[in-house]
């Protein structure tokens, strides 16, 4: 693949991080099928490489649900201020871009937890809560993207 093919698929991947780190793009799939995209028009051993890469992508995806749901259940929210603060959330974005995906989010969840507890203290914790598995989540399949980005690399400067 030319150099300059190289830059795209890196700068697609590029896009893919920011994705994730701000929700507006499904980062972990546009690093995979940029990745994807790459193996189909260099072939040969770059398959093996978009195999290591979506597997780590795959993997990281697993994760990140079962250790957010091990965190909020640990710490006593239900699914529904999940769903409450990530559909605020959405609506956020469009009121405030980017930012208000995470203010939203945090306001739906801490309505939802007050709603359900009828207290103010327990409510904040539960939005706390819900707002540090988004996070964990976050970091999760960022890592696992950055470990597929890393792959990939490496394997572009070998191939």
């Amino acid at each position: 693949m030319p150099l300059w093919g190289e830059l795209i698929v890196a700068a697609a991947i590029g896009a893919g991080l920011l994705g994730i780190v701000f929700p507006v793009l499904p980062g972990g799939i546009i690093v995979g099928l940029s990745i994807l995209v790459w193996a189909a028009i260099v072939g040969g051993w770059a398959w093996l490489v978009f195999a290591v890469a979506a597997t780590l992508i795959v993997v990281g995806e697993v994760v990140k649900y079962v250790v957010a749901g091990k965190h909020l259940t640990s710490s006593g929210v239900p699914n529904g201020t999940i769903v409450v603060g990530g559909v605020v959330g959405i609506v956020g974005f469009f009121v405030i871009p980017v930012i208000g995906l995470f203010l939203g989010f945090i306001l739906g969840a801490y309505v939802a937890e007050f709603i359900r507890t009828r207290q103010a203290s327990a409510a904040w914790r539960g939005a706390m809560a819900a707002g540090k598995a988004a996070l964990i989540t976050m970091g999760i399949e960022l890592f696992a993207a950055l470990l597929a980005a890393g792959v990939w690399l490496s394997g572009a400067i070998a191939l």
